[in-house]
């Protein structure tokens, strides 16, 4: 059975292999586009109302502001977050994976467990001394 499939496996690639090197060999491609192209040059008529293109331009440069805002924002966030779980991964007291930072504004809220009144203070500590935390909303939890 196995040497069945080999030798229609073989045969398959021959054919491919002829069919390549004989459209090759004779000049021709599988797909032939050159002639779907238009030569004739292309133009608009009428006439362009300039304002209302203006009105549109600036229409679209607001949004493009706003989402570039949006995104900055969302960026120092992200990067508030980072830094603040990185401290704590570097940190011997901390077991940082035991606790969800989420940054809103310049604003760090930190859930989740931990060991002990000290590992709690030190993570607290942590987000506090972060550039640019203006505030630290403490909602960890220590086990018993």
């Amino acid at each position: 059975m196995r040497s069945l499939i080999r030798a229609l496996l073989v045969l398959v690639l021959l054919v491919g292999l002829g069919a390549f090197f004989f459209g090759s060999w004779a000049g021709t491609k599988w797909r032939d586009h050159s002639n779907t192209r238009s030569t004739a040059p292309v133009g608009t008529t009428g006439t362009i109302d300039t304002e209302k293109a203006r009105e549109r331009g600036a229409e679209i440069g607001e949004k493009t502001a706003v989402a570039a805002s949006k995104m900055e924002k969302a960026i120092g966030e992200a990067s508030l977050t980072t830094k603040i779980k990185a401290k704590m991964a570097l940190d011997d007291q901390v077991k940082s994976r035991a606790i969800d930072v989420s940054t809103t504004g310049s604003t760090v809220t930190l859930r989740g467990t931990v060991g002990s009144k000290a590992e709690h203070d030190r993570a607290v500590s942590l987000a506090r001394d972060t550039a640019d935390v203006t505030r630290v909303v403490d909602e960890l939890r220590i086990e018993r």
